[in-house]
């Protein structure tokens, strides 16, 4: 089996040729044969702004046919693509073109308003992501309008043929992209995901998601520049043929329902809070109806009415899909039993950036409830404990989706394998003797954003302890929210004679000006005040686990 991502790519590209490839909702649509004219014309631009195999190209903007377009045509190209999340922070996206070493920057106009055009005064070009257009050029031809396409039709004058493509031909080990798990400047890990990786995880979709067929419709509702919606609904689509539809609006529950019931989509991933959202509020408050409560207590009726209820939801997610894929953040458990207890379809699976994503998944008719699934194809897991079944440990894993390591970064990398060479998630968990994934904490103190974003708690309370008054602090999630505990400096507030009772206030102006520095994500959405010192360690560390 050949182990090539780009040849994949590539005969997906010739197969599917006349198939539409990507639609923006209530936008244009683009076929394989678009696609490839696309890949054609940007290589042709970063060939004439002196690119060498193997330089980087970030890009970032909201998703879009375009963004697709644009970030494979980078790899297909034979350069490193490094994509970076919308909501990132301009100091932070400036951050990550430097530290990725980036020599081009893809970027919307949304996103570029944003930028300082001084930061990135060094890159080679910088373009415009909606159509190619060079914003910023070190070569004074590539300023000419409409360049991209003026290459193009010197190169192609009657149009490009099959036999014309000309994709890089990847190696296993060689640098495919750069995952950036963190906006936060100075903290930032580039995670270095080779060409294997991204091959394991098609190839697992190829094997296993045989509802992926050609012509089939999928919708992409996760951010790109992430590694579990890039994996699962758009580059392993891509290599099936598959139509992929992307919500450019702002995603309301009125735009994803009515988008759902438009394109009903064979599969559909998802982060827990999506479902949890919809049974919160569509469907729990009728489970606490008095109609409901007498129902339910009629065996006959019962069954009838999870069936309904179950439909109903299906119905609101398009009525079409085999399955619904969560992950990316830990599900809710009352809301997985709910879903169990109707016959809903939904499997949970779990993976990280460092394995691009995936590590477990069952399908929805051997998953076990409360489970992640069990270890995928050309992968493994153990967990580091004498009774795996019983006793908690960390979970660790090897194989072909594992990373190279973290970009200019060999401490980190370092610490994140084990001396046999083992990838420690820093996820605790026991495993059953059927090989059922159960996680039950983290050893990290990651916490994960509502789209499965990465969000550090030590860096946010690093800053938040750099505020006025402000003595020690902890993020932890409440629901939903990040919540900030914090322990006034008691002492400077004696000092600067402010009032126990001031401090409230100061906090909300200090929760304004915070937030203000944020990604939408990381952004703390309430406060609890602490009196007393948090718990310590003999090390002074504070007692992290007391407070989540």
């Amino acid at each position: 089996m050949e182990q090539s991502f780009l040849s994949h790519l590539r005969k997906s590209i010739e197969n599917h040729w006349n198939l539409s490839a990507f639609s923006d909702d209530g936008g244009e649509t683009y076929s394989y044969a678009d696609f490839a004219k696309h890949i054609e014309t940007l290589k042709l631009l970063l060939e004439a702004a002196g690119l060498k195999q193997g330089d980087k190209v970030a890009i970032i903007g909201k998703n879009s046919s375009m963004w697709a377009m644009n970030f494979f045509s980078i790899m297909a190209s034979g350069y490193v693509a490094v994509p970076i999340l919308h909501d990132f922070k301009p100091t932070s996206i400036h951050h990550i073109v430097h530290h990725s070493e980036a020599k081009v920057l893809i970027v919307s106009d949304a996103i570029w308003n944003t930028l300082e055009a001084d930061e990135l005064a060094d890159l080679l070009l910088t373009l415009r992501l909606e159509n190619l257009e060079v914003r910023q050029a070190k070569e004074v031809r590539l300023q000419e309008k409409g360049i991209a396409y003026r290459l193009f039709a010197e190169r192609h004058p009657k149009a490009l043929r099959l036999e014309d493509l000309a994709f890089h031909q990847d190696q296993p080990e060689e640098l495919a992209l750069i995952s950036y798990t963190s906006g936060t400047s100075g903290f930032s890990k580039g995670v270095m995901i080779p060409y294997r990786a991204l091959w394991g995880n098609m190839q697992f979709g190829k094997d296993h998601l045989k509802v992926l067929r050609p012509g089939t419709d999928v919708i992409s509702i996760l951010p790109m520049a992430h590694m579990y919606g890039l994996a699962f609904e758009v580059y392993t689509e891509v290599c099936l043929g598959v139509h992929i539809h992307f919500i450019t609006r702002t995603p309301s529950p009125q735009v994803i329902a009515e988008t759902f019931k438009r394109h009903r989509p064979v599969l559909i991933i998802a982060v827990p809070l999506i479902l949890e959202k919809i049974v919160r509020k569509s469907i729990f408050p009728f489970l606490q109806s008095k109609k409901y409560q007498i129902l339910n207590r009629l065996p006959i009726v019962k069954g009838q009415l999870h069936h309904q209820i179950c439909r109903k939801l299906t119905d609101a997610l398009g009525g079409n899909f085999y399955e619904v894929i969560i992950g990316g953040a830990a599900f809710n458990h009352e809301v997985e039993s709910f879903l169990h207890r109707i016959g809903f379809a939904y499997t949970v699976g779990y993976g990280m950036t460092e394995c691009a994503p995936l590590i477990t998944y069952a399908d929805k008719k051997t998953y076990v409830p409360g489970s992640v699934g069990r270890v995928i194809d050309r992968m493994e897991i153990r967990i580091d404990s004498p009774d795996p079944e019983n006793v908690v440990g960390e979970i660790q894993t090897r194989g072909v989706n594992v990373m190279l390591g973290y970009y200019h970064n060999e401490e980190a990398t370092s610490h994140a394998f084990t001396a046999d060479g083992w990838l420690r998630t820093g996820d605790l968990g026991t495993i059953d003797k059927d090989g059922n994934l159960f996680i039950r904490g983290r050893s990290k103190n990651m916490l994960l954003g509502p789209n499965g974003q990465n969000i550090y708690p030590e860096e946010l309370e690093d800053q938040l302890n750099a505020l006025p008054y402000v003595g020690e602090s902890l993020v932890v999630h409440r629901g939903d929210k990040l919540v900030a505990l914090i322990h006034p400096d008691l002492d400077l507030m004696d000092k600067d004679n402010v009032q126990s009772t001031q401090f409230s206030e100061i906090m909300k102006q200090n929760l304004e000006h915070f937030n203000h520095g944020q990604p939408s994500y990381a952004k703390v959405k309430a406060f609890q005040i602490f009196q007393d010192e948090f718990e310590k360690t003999p090390k002074r560390s504070i007692k992290r686990y007391l407070y989540q």
